[in-house]
């Protein structure tokens, strides 16, 4: 990566030697192409036993004869389109004459093996259950903290904390752009001192900590590490997960800060850090949530997440290392909507297609590496403010989904979040669900129990084929940075919302409550209110960090990073860790960056 400094900022072009680029791109070119060939004419492979499937052939005909039609003539099937959300026909059953490509070994495997359809590890929950990790953050830092300690008592095994507008991109709390937004929809983070107040009396040597925060990713990984210093614990020892999937917010989130191949060069400078000071920390939880949440469809979901996932490999691969090394640190996060077998059979299809591509694409051979981690959260879109009650069932049946599509951790929404952030009534019940399916349904005692399922399998494999068909199309204009600068990504995602909520409006796709099974409403639930004493302690706090640290060092830091960030060879994790341990702000911090990155425009999609 070079920078090219011109008269007002750095225009940043990633520059590798053109015979090398040249093998690189016909290799993938040629992968892609090649590997959807193979998946194609594995779908429609006849199976061995021909005798066996021509006498279930003839059975099925003489079925449909002599059983479906006279009932038919009766009994009409109602008149709705039968296919999942995205678009996949949903057939009236499903035989062996579905999948009779399926090979139990090559396709499913077994837990733990390859290609990992069936689970990344041989017990699963008959060994340790999913992490429950419920989503909490709101106001300031003491409340957030005080919401933390609550779920801990109340059976939550993993912290996951949500940031507000204002710290997602990157401005202090005082900055007129965060004026009315400060706590509204998470906590405030201004600098290192709002951080130890977050995490007061919480043992970070002993618990598992997951940060949804993108842009300002770097700096909010260094707090954390810089808070568990104090606790005295070390770096190497500190665990948890940060977002940092900025590929995802040019495609869904809209919460950047500089141009593309900055965000990229920040995040390969965090994954040289934590690699080598902080190696159980996953620097790179790449998130299909956003992309699905933005309106695309579980196939676009899964394509676009992993496609995301193979660009921080080669991004990896670029910053000199193995792959062995690094990917076992990057994990997913995916998201679960309503339409239950599409989605178990997303979640099998991304475990099987991560496996797959790095054995046969990056010559990965540590097993460890080809393991396709993920944490789920149930859909916010499926969500109604109509009669919000019935978002327990909903949350329910997403969250059964996540646990039998094998997810290793698990946010459940809260019923009320239509509305407002979740209240301590509606975010207990929402733990309850998850503690219910873990303790009473007998789910967890078998692995994939729906696997063989000739719906499931068959399923499976056509989200496969259809996931391959948009990584061969990403690759033809250029790879994922290059779809995102077209608009491409962002096009197929706003196609897809639209059709989505024109098929609601017209009652094709029905929503309880909302375009069917309509009640008088009764006065809204009661929500959790956010007011304005929230930036009134923060700014207050903000001003006695700046009046009492040592200025002339957050000074230095500062110039330091900003020296760090104009020179390619040099690593800014450090400097950043330099800069936050001084109490230099969030924003100010940031702020270097854009004197030297400039901002960014995404392009017109219309």
């Amino acid at each position: 990566i070079t920078f090219q400094e011109t008269e007002t900022q750095l225009s940043i072009a990633i520059i590798v030697k053109s015979e090398r680029l040249g093998f690189l791109l016909e290799t993938q070119r040629n992968y892609w192409r090649v590997k959807l060939s193979e998946i194609e004419a594995r779908n429609k492979a006849r199976a061995v036993d021909q005798k066996a499937m021509q006498r279930l052939k003839e059975h099925y005909a003489k079925w449909e004869e002599q059983v479906l039609e006279p009932w038919l003539k009766s009994s009409p099937e109602l008149d709705k389109d039968f296919q999942t959300p995205s678009n996949i026909k949903v057939k009236r059953v499903y035989t062996p004459l579905d999948i009779e490509n399926f090979d139990p070994v090559r396709d499913a495997g077994l837990p733990g093996s390859f290609p990992y359809t069936r689970g990344v590890y041989p017990t699963m929950y008959r060994g340790k259950p999913w992490t429950m990790r419920m989503f909490s953050g709101f106001g300031t830092p003491e409340d957030t903290n005080k919401r933390l300690k609550y779920l801990i008592n109340h059976g939550e095994t993993g912290l996951s904390i949500a940031f507000d507008m204002p710290t997602l991109y990157g401005y202090d709390a005082d900055s007129e752009r965060a004026e009315g937004e400060v706590g509204k929809c998470g906590c405030n983070i201004s600098s290192l001192k709002d951080m130890e107040i977050l995490l007061n009396a919480i043992p970070l040597g002993d618990v598992s900590t997951s940060m949804t925060i993108n842009a300002p990713a770097a700096i909010l990984t260094a707090m954390y590490a810089a808070v568990g210093e104090k606790q005295g614990v070390p770096l190497k020892k500190l665990r948890g997960t940060v977002q940092a999937d900025m590929l995802k917010e040019y495609i869904a989130q809209k919460e950047w800060v500089y141009p593309p191949e900055a965000h990229m060069r920040i995040i390969r400078d965090m994954m040289l850090f934590c690699t080598k000071e902080m190696p159980q920390w996953n620097y790179v939880s790449v998130s299909g949530y956003h992309i699905r949440e933005a309106g695309a469809d579980a196939v676009q979901e899964l394509a676009f997440t992993l496609a995301d996932g193979f660009a921080y490999i080669d991004l990896g691969i670029e910053a000199g290392f193995k792959v062995e090394e690094f990917a076992p640190r990057i994990s997913f996060f995916f998201n679960c909507c309503m339409n239950f077998f599409e989605e178990i059979a997303k979640f099998r299809a991304a475990r099987r297609i991560w496996a797959t591509v790095l054995k046969e694409k990056y010559g990965v051979t540590n097993p460890r590496a080809l393991l396709l981690r993920f944490h789920t959260q149930t859909s916010g879109a499926s969500l109604t403010w109509q009669q919000p009650i019935n978002n327990v069932v909903r949350t329910a049946i997403e969250a059964l989904a996540a646990v039998l599509g094998g997810t290793q951790s698990l946010h459940t929404n809260s019923y009320d979040e239509a509305w407002a952030l979740p209240t301590e009534g509606a975010v207990t019940i929402a733990l309850r669900t998850q503690q219910i399916l873990a303790e009473e349904t007998g789910v967890t005692n078998t692995i994939d129990p729906l696997g063989g399922s000739y719906y499931l399998e068959g399923l499976t494999n056509e989200m496969e084929e259809r996931a391959f068909r948009y990584f061969d199309k990403i690759e033809s204009i250029g790879g994922v940075l290059a779809a995102v600068k077209a608009g491409y990504l962002q096009r197929e995602i706003a196609e897809t919302a639209y059709r989505t909520q024109k098929r609601a409006e017209e009652g094709r796709d029905i929503v309880v409550g909302v375009n069917k099974h309509v009640v008088k409403e009764e006065p809204p639930i009661s929500t959790l209110k956010i007011d304005l004493k929230a930036q009134r302690r923060q700014v207050k706090r903000l001003k006695e960090v700046r009046k009492q640290r040592d200025n002339a060092k957050v000074a230095k830091a500062l110039q330091e990073l900003k020296n760090a960030y104009k020179n390619p060879d040099a690593n800014s994790m450090y400097l950043i860790l330099k800069a936050v341990k001084a109490y230099a702000t969030l924003g100010e911090i940031v702020n270097v960056g854009r004197e030297v990155f400039g901002e960014w425009t995404e392009p017109s999609l219309l």
